[in-house]
């Protein structure tokens, strides 16, 4: 076997490249510029070589015949698939301008609508104040103009329609729940847009309310209550306190309208219950006056002591019609005394008497029948006129200073009192 052995570095020409694998060649002994750079090598080549050809090889269209291939002067860009592409990006690129015309037509829509809402809202206030210092009202009333816009309105002086609604107007002994009107076709009478005197209105139809909670209040005193009873029939109920005595009260009222700015109350079948034992009811008449109600004349028969009490007197006697000696056996013989009083000629003669007429010559009878003398003292002075005052629905309303108001239809409803309210050639203001 021989032993490897070290050789001794020798020079190699230039076109000879030492062998890599050639381990006894040491690189470090050669110098730097032994081994130049291939990638210089490289770039001195002259001339085109396989590479450039294949790079400027002739295409299949532009062959050795054909014309010599030019670069496209456009850029390159990705290509676009989608369809129609073209057409969308003109409309979208004027899409900005319509925005910003479209935002700005609402913001001077939305501002010219704040202007002519403020100016309105300012007209109904001071229109309010002015009708209620020219008319004397308790309450400020509603005022609601209409049409739009209201600037308009106001540069031509007119005003399409005006809808006023009067709370709580006084109308004689009571007041009107409400007065709603509305006024159309008004002129106005200014010196501008910003100087208004007042206001001619040529036609107003309306409606006023006389609300039977009101008349509860006002005339009941909350004892008596106003319901309504067909087109144009109130009924009252309740209680009235005469004497101390707490007296049921029933009372039919007839409405109907008086001339051409009031109506008026028919009060008819008004009475005072004393309990069960009589019934007041005001009047010369003589169905009227003070008489035993049915149940208690018919209890006479079983109350000997009021009985005798009443056949004693004869004016009495004489004014129920019962012949002398019928009168004396029962007087004698409670037996005949239980079978003339339980008669129904009997009660129904008892029922006729006139309590007030007794009670002037003999008031300790009465007395003996249940009856307070200050009762039938204040009964007395009750009289039909009085209770009438106290229960008229009756009303009239404010002559204006200048055109006509007339009522028209008059009917009564579930809540109250209605009626139609027409007006011509009224004005407002100066």
């Amino acid at each position: 076997m021989r032993t490897p052995h070290r050789m001794t570095a020798q020079p190699f020409p230039d076109d000879h490249r030492p062998n890599p694998y050639d381990h006894s060649y040491d690189l470090r002994d050669d110098p730097p510029d032994r081994h130049p750079n291939p990638y210089d090598e490289l770039g001195a080549l002259g001339g085109a070589g396989p590479l450039e050809d294949f790079l400027h090889e002739d295409g299949p269209e532009n062959g050795p015949d054909g014309p010599p291939y030019e670069e496209p002067d456009e850029a390159w860009a990705p290509p676009n698939h989608r369809r129609g592409s073209r057409r969308r990006r003109g409309h979208l690129a004027g899409a900005p301008f319509v925005m910003k015309a479209a935002v700005l037509v609402v913001t001077l829509a939305a501002f010219l609508t704040l202007a002519d809402r403020w100016a309105l809202l300012y007209a109904e206030h001071r229109a309010s104040r002015t009708l209620e210092d020219q008319l004397h009202l308790t309450a400020a009333p509603e005022v609601e103009i209409g049409g739009f816009p209201f600037l308009t309105q106001l540069a031509d002086d007119r005003l399409d329609s005006v809808r006023v609604t009067v709370p709580d107007v006084a109308a004689d002994r009571v007041s009107l729940a409400k007065v709603s009107a509305t006024a159309t076709r008004v002129r106005l009478d200014s010196d501008g847009p910003a100087d208004v005197h007042g206001a001619r209105i040529p036609e107003l139809h309306g409606e006023a309310l006389l609300s039977f909670d009101d008349l509860n209040r006002e005339l009941g005193s909350s004892q008596v209550t106003f319901t309504g009873h067909g087109r144009d029939r109130v009924r009252a109920r309740g209680t009235l306190p005469v004497a101390g005595h707490d007296l049921g009260l029933r009372a039919d009222a007839r409405i109907r309208r008086d001339g051409t700015r009031g109506i008026s109350t028919h009060i008819d079948g008004m009475r005072l219950d004393i309990g069960d034992l009589a019934t007041y009811r005001p009047g010369a008449r003589a169905s009227e006056g003070l008489h035993l109600t049915p149940r208690s004349a018919a209890r006479l028969a079983g109350q000997t002591a009021r009985a005798r009490a009443l056949l004693s007197v004869p004016s009495v006697v004489h004014r129920l019609g019962v012949p002398d000696t019928a009168v004396r056996r029962a007087l004698r013989d409670d037996t005949e005394l239980a079978s003339l009083t339980g008669s129904r000629t009997f009660v129904r003669q008892a029922m006729r008497l006139n309590l007030l007429d007794v009670a002037a010559a003999h008031p300790e009878l009465l007395k003996r029948l249940g009856l307070d003398p200050a009762l039938l003292d204040g009964l007395s002075r009750l009289t039909r006129p009085v209770l009438v005052d106290r229960l008229s629905l009756g009303f009239r309303l404010p002559r204006p200073a200048d055109g006509r108001i007339r009522l028209r239809d008059v009917r009564v409803g579930r809540d109250g009192i209605r009626v139609d309210v027409t007006g011509t050639g009224l004005s407002v203001g100066r």
